[in-house]
């Protein structure tokens, strides 16, 4: 089985999470992610190709912003509050602040 890549707390950049929350889509998720807690990726009810989803979470999960957990056939997807809270403190809260305004 493939493992899927997951930067530690020290290899998440400023750079890479700006980035991966610069997409209007990728904040949509993040902000299902908030509401809902963990999703399968296929529950994510997002209109965009399967491809365009799957490219925007490899984002947010290589920038270190959620973790992808293999469960069988499906990946669950959740956001890495702590982890970025260590690196960035108040960033994500922020961001989440802003999508619900």
């Amino acid at each position: 089985m493939r493992t899927l890549y997951h930067p530690s707390v020290n290899e998440i950049t400023l750079s890479t999470v700006l980035y991966a929350l610069s997409d209007p889509i990728r904040l949509n998720i993040i902000k299902i992610l908030d509401e809902k807690g963990e999703q399968s990726c296929s529950s994510i009810d997002i209109s965009a190709p399967k491809s365009t989803l799957s490219h925007h979470f490899k984002a947010l999960r290589e920038s270190g912003v959620v973790h992808t957990r293999i469960e069988g056939t499906q990946r669950f997807i959740s956001i890495r509050y702590d982890d970025v809270n260590l690196r960035f403190p108040g960033l994500l809260s922020a961001v989440l602040m802003g999508l619900k305004q």
